[in-house]
C-alpha cells in the first residue's frame, strides 16, 4: 500500500480533478492520506486565478521539501512530488527550474497521465526523472476518455460533476482560457454515467461544474437537457451547477428552473462590475441592464431564487462613479451570497498591461466598503429565512456534540440537534435563529415545508 496526499487549492473544479486524480492512481495502489510527512506521493494541485499563487506553491513546497527530508532521514522511504493544475499550466518550466523537490509537473487537461508518468519514476529509482506535461491545448476528450476506465468512488453525500472545461470568452483579468484551454463539453452519455454512479454510492447532491458550465453543448445537448435528464436517476434530489456567465443564461435554463423541482433555487451569476465603461474594459460583453433584467426573468421563472455573485474592486482605470455603479447594481440585485475580491494583475492578461493601475489603498478602501453592502445583504437574506421551514440535506456532523449540519436549497450550512441517524437525509427543518453565513433550526414535520419548496 502506498500513501497519496493531495492539497487542492482554489474552484471546486480542483476539487473535482483532486478526487479523479485520486481514482486514476488508486490502480497503482494509492490509498488517500492526509498526513503529508507520511506519504509516499504529495500532490499539489494549484489555482492561478488570484494574487500570489505562484509565491503560495514555492512556499508549500519548502515546507514539502524538509518533509521529504525527515521521511528519507528516519528509514521511512521516498516522496514522489508533484505539482498539478493551473500554475504548473503557467509556470510549470520555472517550477521545475527552481524547484528541485518537484519531479512531476501536469497541467489540468493532462493530470491522467499521472500514473504513467509515476510508473516511469518508479521504475528508475534513485536516479528519480523528473517529468513533464504541459498541454492546455491537449484534447480534453482524451482526459475523460482516460477518466471512464477509472471508476469514481465516493463517500459523502454531495459531489462535484465536471460537465465542460475551458473558456472561450477571454475575460482582459483572467487566466482561465490561457491554463484551462478552449471550451469543450463532455458528451452527455458519459456525464449521465457518472452520476448514475454517484447516486448508486449514496450521493444526493451533484453539482455540476465548468468555466463557463451554462455554455454547455454537445451533439444537441444543453446544460437545461442535461439537467432534465439528471434529475431522473433515482437517489439523485438536487442538482446545482456553478459557475455561469450572464450571455449564456438561454430559454430552456430559465425553464429548467421554473418546471424541474430537482434543480436546486440557487444561481451563481457573476457580473464582476455594475459600471458598462469597465465591463466593456474586461471584455464581459454584457451591460449592467442586461444583467439586471436576465435577473429579473429569472425571478419571474423561480420567485425563491437566491443570487450569488462575483465582482472584483479596483480594475484599471475604475473611477469613483465607476464604484459606485457597482454599489448601486448591488443594491438592486439583493444578494443571497457573493464573493469581492481586490483586480490583481494576472501575467500574460491584457488588463496586466493597461494603464491607470488603481493604488492599492484605494482598492482596500473600496473592497471594505462593498463587502460591508454584501455582507449586509447576506445577513438579510439568511434574517428571512428565520420562521420558515426548508428542506434540509444533512451531510455532516456539527461541532457540538449531539449536533448535525447540511444543506438548505440555498446552500447555506444549517445546525441543529439531531441524531447521526438522520446523515444522508433531507429532512425538513424550522429555522429558529440565523447570521450572516449560517442557520440554525430544529426538526419539522413534513407538511411543514413553506412556500414554493413545499409545490
Amino acid at each position: 500500500m502506498k500513501r497519496l496526499f493531495i492539497k487542492t487549492y482554489g474552484c471546486q473544479m480542483n476539487v473535482y480533478d483532486s478526487e479523479r486524480m485520486a481514482d486514476v492512481l488508486r490502480p497503482l495502489g494509492y490509498v488517500s492520506t492526509d498526513r503529508p510527512d507520511d506519504a509516499d506521493l504529495v500532490v499539489l494541485n494549484t489555482c492561478h486565478i488570484r494574487e500570489k499563487a505562484t509565491e503560495k506553491t514555492y512556499a508549500e513546497l519548502g515546507r514539502i521539501k524538509a518533509l521529504q527530508r525527515a521521511k528519507a532521514g528516519d528509514g521511512r522511504g521516498g516522496m514522489t512530488v508533484a505539482v498539478a493544475g493551473c500554475v504548473a499550466q503557467a509556470e510549470g518550466a520555472e517550477i521545475m527550474a527552481r524547484a528541485p523537490v518537484v519531479d512531476l509537473v501536469v497541467g489540468p487537461q493532462s493530470y491522467h497521465q499521472l500514473p504513467e508518468l509515476i510508473a516511469q519514476a518508479e521504475q528508475a529509482g534513485a536516479s528519480r526523472p523528473r517529468g513533464e506535461r504541459l498541454l492546455a491545448e491537449f484534447a480534453p476528450e482524451a482526459k475523460f476518455d482516460r477518466l471512464e476506465g477509472a471508476t469514481r468512488r465516493r463517500s459523502g453525500y454531495s459531489a462535484f460533476l465536471t460537465v465542460q472545461e475551458g473558456c472561450d470568452k477571454f475575460c482582459t483579468f483572467c487566466v482561465v482560457p490561457y491554463t484551462r484551454g478552449a471550451e469543450w463539453s463532455r458528451p452527455a452519455g458519459d456525464i449521465i454515467r457518472e452520476a448514475t454512479g454517484l447516486a448508486q454510492q449514496g450521493v444526493r447532491e451533484v453539482t455540476l461544474l465548468g468555466q463557463n458550465v451554462n455554455a454547455y453543448l454537445n451533439n444537441g445537448w444543453t446544460l437545461a437537457r442535461l439537467i432534465r435528464t439528471l434529475a431522473a436517476i433515482p437517489g439523485l434530489d438536487r442538482i446545482r451547477y456553478t459557475t455561469s456567465h450572464p450571455r449564456d443564461m438561454s430559454e430552456d435554463l430559465f425553464a429548467a428552473h421554473a418546471e424541474v423541482q430537482a434543480l436546486m433555487p440557487y444561481l451563481h451569476l457573476p457580473v464582476q462590475a455594475g459600471s458598462d465603461r469597465v465591463l466593456k474594459a474586461m471584455n464581459r460583453a454584457h451591460t449592467a441592464e442586461s444583467y439586471l433584467r436576465t435577473v429579473e426573468r429569472m425571478r419571474a421563472a423561480r420567485p425563491d431564487i437566491a443570487i450569488s455573485g462575483d465582482f472584483i474592486v479596483g480594475f484599471p482605470g475604475e473611477s469613483e462613479a465607476d464604484f459606485e455603479a457597482t454599489l448601486d447594481l448591488v443594491r438592486a440585485v439583493r444578494h443571497a451570497s457573493a464573493y469581492a475580491f481586490k483586480y490583481s494583475p494576472r501575467p500574460g492578461t491584457p488588463a496586466a498591461a493597461m494603464g491607470r493601475q488603481v493604488p492599492e489603498a484605494v482598492k482596500n478602501e473600496r473592497l471594505q466598503r462593498l463587502g460591508a453592502l454584501l455582507e449586509a445583504q447576506m445577513t438579510e437574506f439568511n434574517l428571512a429565512q428565520v420562521g420558515r421551514t426548508l428542506p434540509v440535506l444533512f451531510d455532516r456532523r456539527g461541532r457540538r456534540p449531539g449536533q448535525i449540519a447540511g444543506k438548505s436549497p440555498y446552500l447555506q450550512s444549517v445546525h441543529l440537534q439531531a441524531p447521526d441517524t438522520l446523515l444522508g437525509q433531507i429532512a425538513p427543518v424550522t429555522i429558529t435563529a440565523a447570521a450572516s453565513r449560517s442557520l440554525t433550526g430544529v426538526l419539522a414535520q413534513p407538511a411543514e415545508l413553506s412556500g414554493e419548496l413545499a409545490a
